[in-house]
């Protein structure tokens, strides 16, 4: 049986300093120490419950951190300013000058530009594959590769990568498998699944109200020790610190993760066949015949759904455009990028979140220009919102 991972947020209890049911906010930059030893221990790293200066640990920061450890079933977690940090800071620790990392082709446009285009002044090699397909995978592999990064379902086609085989393959050549779980935290637990790191874009269905940018790191005490150390840390030196603040607001906000996440696959799973009566082209793995349909079901925690996000093809940018701007008239949500927030969301991917992606390669991973991605919200009543969009497309 599967463990629930909302049970182990639940079980770190975290009282505030005076009994407060919410931490306490450690609204501070640095810390004082009553003995100079005490001091020097720490910088060190071995003054166990010590804290130096926010940019190493704050403990708003760790309350968050340990919760997330606690979801994902890891030993230890690091939360950052961003997402992209939380992306960027592990692809820095693990890899070095020489290196060469293999790279799900459907990704993220921030990460896709950031392996495509920035890593080349460090010279470290990428090579874009189809995730979905191992033996690629395999064949890519070179004896300078240290690691293979993916997303559990990848931004915007919503491919699911297959973690166990990954990371059967990253462990027989000695490799880091990072994934990024943004679109499915409580759906999928990849760290469980052999994962060695997980990243997360807290700003989406984690924090959930799109009110702050955020990421978290989640692995080994290991890895995370190394991103924090003083004088070798990638997060530590580049210093993509989380304001507490912002810490103590998504912690509250965790707390409700695995309701929102039922209700988001709920909502989706229904639009979903909807768009599929209705014969518009609909991508989503929770409907049985989707390419990543049964994978998904092997991997997932059931009783999560299968994500709040679908994605339609209307066959061209215009088209797309016309009915986007239409449901923003009509209600049914907002002409935004992002996702995991309480309303619906959408947007054209190709010109938005995936733009960083040259036209050719957004043709070769199979990103129709038509292609409307939504993130779908908690409403109450999801057969009005279905009404509402079909007079969109009514009116097409």
């Amino acid at each position: 049986m599967k463990t629930d991972p909302s049970t182990k947020i639940f079980e770190l209890l975290q009282f505030g300093e005076f009994g407060d049911v919410n931490p306490s906010i450690c609204d501070s930059a640095t810390f004082t120490f009553m003995q100079a030893k005490t001091m020097l221990d720490t910088f060190h790293g071995d003054a166990e419950g010590c804290f130096l200066y926010s940019r190493h640990w704050n403990p708003s920061n760790k309350y968050l951190a340990d919760a997330l450890a606690g979801m994902e079933g890891t030993e230890s977690a690091w939360v950052t300013a961003s997402g992209m940090a939380a992306i960027t800071c592990s692809i820095l620790q693990i890899c070095s000058s020489g290196d060469h990392i293999v790279c799900s082709l459907t990704t993220y446009g921030g990460t896709f530009a950031f392996l495509f285009n920035y890593v080349k002044k460090f010279n470290i090699e990428v090579t874009f594959v189809d995730i979905t397909k191992t033996e690629d995978v395999r064949q890519a592999i070179r004896p300078n590769t240290k690691m293979i990064y993916t997303e559990t379902m990848t931004n915007p086609l919503l491919q699911i990568s297959d973690i166990p085989a990954l990371a059967k393959l990253a462990d027989e050549h000695k490799l880091k498998l990072l994934v990024d779980n943004t679109f499915t935290p409580m759906v999928v637990a990849p760290f469980k699944l052999g994962a060695h790191v997980v990243v997360y874009s807290m700003t989406k269905f984690i924090n959930g109200k799109n009110d702050c940018v955020a990421g978290a790191i989640c692995a080994s005490k290991e890895f995370i020790d190394s991103l924090s150390d003083v004088n070798a840390g990638t997060a530590m030196l580049l210093g993509p610190a989380l304001d507490p603040l912002r810490s103590s607001s998504i912690l509250k906000n965790l707390h409700t993760l695995h309701i929102r996440m039922k209700q988001h696959g709920k909502n989706a799973m229904y639009l979903a066949e909807k768009f599929k009566e209705y014969g518009v082209k609909i991508n989503y793995p929770g409907l049985p015949g989707n390419s990543g349909h049964e994978t998904l079901k092997r991997m997932m925690n059931p009783e999560f759904g299968f994500s709040g996000l679908i994605a339609i093809d209307m066959v061209s940018a215009e088209q797309a455009s016309k009915l986007m701007e239409m449901m923003e008239l009509a209600g049914v949500g907002y002409l935004a990028v992002s996702l995991g927030y309480f309303k619906t969301l959408f947007s054209n991917s190709g010109k938005s979140t995936s733009s960083e992606v040259p036209e050719e390669i957004q043709r070769d991973m199979g990103l129709s220009e038509g292609l409307v991605r939504f993130s779908v919200g908690l409403d109450n009543d999801i057969e009005n919102t279905w009404q509402k969009i079909k007079s969109c497309l009514d009116r097409l």
